[in-house]
């Protein structure tokens, strides 16, 4: 693996954070706008999904990059890029997984990542900084992909709202490259759930007022052990049948599991030491 260039690090690092960070988010938001869709899918469909940001992402990071990096840095500031996101990813995953996830196996998937968005998009030829033909073929095509990973083909709610969430990865990017302050993660996916919310609601059913929790599961540090619980909304529970409450109950103990796990693996370490003073996940 070569080694990343010391002037560049922290750039490849907060880039890596962000690219990591909004293909997260952007997974979920596509999910909240076909939610019907959503509940079909397995967890190699939502990898697929993932693997798609990072395809448009890496693209973008490299027009962008371009306008910033000089020439003769640019190819090795990619290769380094390539490497961090490799590392980061793997950094994300060990909390899930352990010691279980293969370094290798990363590598080669980032590895496919990146030449796939070379094969995809490299031949959309316009400048990333103004409107073109080109560039919105490009982001048509991207925003299909999506569509086709999410099984809801030709749909244009999804292709909009995939569309924004890879636009607003253009300024995050940019002051990224800039050396300014990176921005919070997750900036381009919420900026682009507000912008997604008025096609959700093209057809609404009625007015519903203010959001309520109807489900909540918390968890809570105590000395050295984690109590994980959840609960319902009173009314929410009066409405169930038995046999509703009997399934949500199944259901739910085995979120509590999955979620209590989870922040064992990672509440105790140096990293995740301020969830301590939190006092919940």
């Amino acid at each position: 693996m070569p080694t990343t260039n010391m002037s560049y690090s922290e750039q490849q690092r907060s880039l890596a954070d962000l690219m990591l960070a909004v293909a997260g988010e952007s997974v979920t938001l596509m999910k909240k706008t076909a939610p019907e869709q959503a509940l079909k899918l397995k967890r190699q469909d939502e990898w697929k999904l993932y693997l798609e940001f990072l395809k448009v992402t890496f693209n973008l990071a490299d027009r962008l990059s371009a306008f910033h990096i000089p020439i003769r840095d640019h190819p090795e500031f990619m290769s380094g890029l390539e490497d961090t996101v490799t590392a980061r990813l793997r950094a994300v995953l060990e909390p899930a997984f352990g010691s279980s996830v293969d370094q290798n196996d990363i590598m080669m998937t980032i590895s496919g990542v990146v030449a796939e968005s070379r094969k995809l998009y490299e031949g959309y030829r316009f400048s990333i900084s103004e409107e073109s033909k080109a560039k919105n073929e490009m982001f048509d095509t991207f925003g299909g992909r999506v569509a086709d990973a999410l099984g809801v083909a030709d749909s244009p709610q999804i292709t909009s709202a995939a569309t924004l969430c890879a636009t607003a990865m253009v300024p995050a990017i940019t002051a990224i490259l800039k050396g300014e302050p990176p921005p919070e993660a997750g900036v381009a996916a919420t900026s682009s759930a507000a912008n997604v919310q008025p096609v959700q609601r093209s057809a609404p059913r009625g007015q519903t007022g203010n959001e309520i929790k109807l489900i909540s599961v918390m968890s809570d540090v105590s000395g050295d052990e984690i109590e994980t619980r959840w609960g319902l909304h009173p009314r929410f529970r009066q409405d169930l049948t038995l046999e509703e409450s009997q399934q949500l109950t199944k259901l739910m103990n085995r979120v509590a599991k999955v979620l209590g796990e989870r922040y064992a693996a990672v509440a105790f370490s140096e990293e995740w030491n301020s969830w301590h003073k939190a006092g919940h996940a």
